[in-house]
């Protein structure tokens, strides 16, 4: 569930890995908050107390689906981020908006598998270990004591060595049984697409037709450990409270991201015809889930009343008022996103702990490669940046990212010839390697 963060820290985290777009952190953090003040509320209030939903407006590469993202990590809840655009309205070829609810679910579910299998690893360890002795040191017969003994002290060598890695190079025929009895043999095959009815289906007949699940296979004793450790897992792990626990994980601190909402929203101008119908259709299958209903999942039921749904849209041909009445209602809160300016350029290369300058330090590092990034060269990109973002499509800081793909391509490409070596990127070098491209708009077009 998630953990019990103040406002201000969950600020304090995302401004970490995004910079700027306070407002968008502020709304963020409260809600997030929200969620974890209502599971302290008694029972009768607390199913009153809906999810505040959450619009996000602003151009592309400015932070919107970063925010959502690092939200869901901080939180440890289930996190699914889906187009709206990806979506039909009942009756067109697609997928249905129901399916957002099934892969929450899924996700949830295998996320409470993974903490569950964690907690029983030490055992499943000490399980598999014994297993695997057994294939290395065959036990003997209880005829004689004394043998019994001496392969006692055999087995107790064989166990220091494979504690040791000694044994690591070895190979044994292990019979791989497969995590038997962990998933339901009768499962419900929900509706959707048919592309998910036969994925559904795949996965039905292949837990009632085991046949491939018994088989030999010879693999080195480190793989037949770990093989064996996770088979031993899954057998401890109770899957009816797995996925009891993953339903009312889903449910209750499931956070969909709900990225390219504008595209669903039909303009004013031009009528209401053509596609358009299409799309207002897809915002009404939309709004019972944001509402609150049930669907059915392989899972079982999940209610969808207290998932946090995050929109977000550039909006440059419609407005959100755009949308219909009722789903706007369920997005109370709308927060606009300010576009990139060159410090936030500038701040985005150098501070957050994943910055893009860190990334390349650490690739060619690899390669034994120390690369240096001079301030200059670092404000002369970002310089570049705003100048490319003016003159074209608006794309934020992914313009970096084409930017410094583009300014360490030779670099990158000749990067094993020159291990060991010190190279320096500056201000020259900058101009160099990018300036021909942004002169020539025509041929920035294609490149950045």
């Amino acid at each position: 569930m998630e953990s019990n963060f103040t406002p201000r820290e969950i600020v304090s985290e995302l401004d970490r890995y995004i910079i700027g777009q306070d407002d968008a952190k502020r709304a963020v953090a409260i809600a997030l908050r929200n969620r974890w003040r209502r599971q302290q509320v008694p029972v009768p209030l607390k199913e009153e107390i809906l999810p505040k939903n959450i619009i996000l407006i602003g151009p592309t590469g400015v932070g919107k689906t970063e925010i959502s993202r690092r939200l869901a990590k901080l939180a440890k809840a289930p996190f699914i981020k889906v187009e709206a655009t990806k979506y039909t309205e009942v009756g067109y070829v697609g997928k249905d908006v129901e399916s957002i609810v099934r892969e929450l679910t899924d996700l949830s579910v295998k996320m409470v598998k993974e903490e569950a299998a964690h907690r029983v690893q030490v055992k499943a360890q000490e399980v598999a270990e014994e297993k695997l002795l057994d294939l290395l040191v065959p036990k003997p017969s209880k005829r004689a004591e004394d043998i019994s003994e001496t392969a006692d002290g055999t087995r107790e060598k064989m166990r220091q060595m494979l504690r040791a890695g000694k044994l690591n190079e070895r190979y044994v025929e292990l019979k791989s049984e497969g995590p038997k009895g962990v998933f339901p043999m009768i499962e419900v095959v929900t509706g959707g697409s048919m592309e998910e009815m036969g994925m559904n289906l795949k996965d039905m007949f292949s837990q009632m037709m085991p046949q491939g699940r018994d088989r030999k296979r010879k693999m080195k004793v480190p793989e037949a450990l770990e093989l064996l450790a996770q088979e031993e897992a899954y057998k401890l792990i109770d899957m009816d409270e797995v996925l009891k626990e993953g339903i009312h994980r889903a449910e209750q601190s499931g956070i969909v991201f709900l990225d390219e909402i504008d595209k669903v929203a039909v303009g004013r101008e031009g009528g209401r015809y053509g596609p358009d119908v299409s799309r207002e259709g897809v915002q009404r299958d939309i709004l019972p889930i944001v509402e609150g209903c049930t669907v059915m999942t392989k899972h079982g039921l999940v209610r969808t009343d207290h998932i946090l749904f995050i929109a977000a849209g550039a909006f440059h041909a419609s407005k959100p008022s755009d949308l219909i009445p009722e789903l706007q209602g369920r997005f109370p809160i709308r927060v606009e996103l300010k576009p990139l300016t060159k410090e936030d350029f500038f701040k985005i290369l150098t501070e957050p702990a994943n910055s893009l300058t860190k990334q390349y330090i650490a690739l060619l590092a690899a390669e034994k490669i120390k690369i240096d990034f001079t301030e200059d060269a670092l404000a002369e990109i970002c310089n570049i940046a705003v100048l490319v973002n003016e003159q074209m499509e608006d794309i934020g800081a992914r313009r970096l990212h084409t930017l410094m793909e583009k300014l360490l391509e030779e670099i990158l490409f000749e990067a094993p010839e020159k291990s060991g070596q010190k190279l320096k990127v500056d201000r020259d070098y900058v101009h160099r390697r990018l300036n021909s491209i942004v002169k020539d708009r025509d041929l920035s077009r294609y490149i950045l």
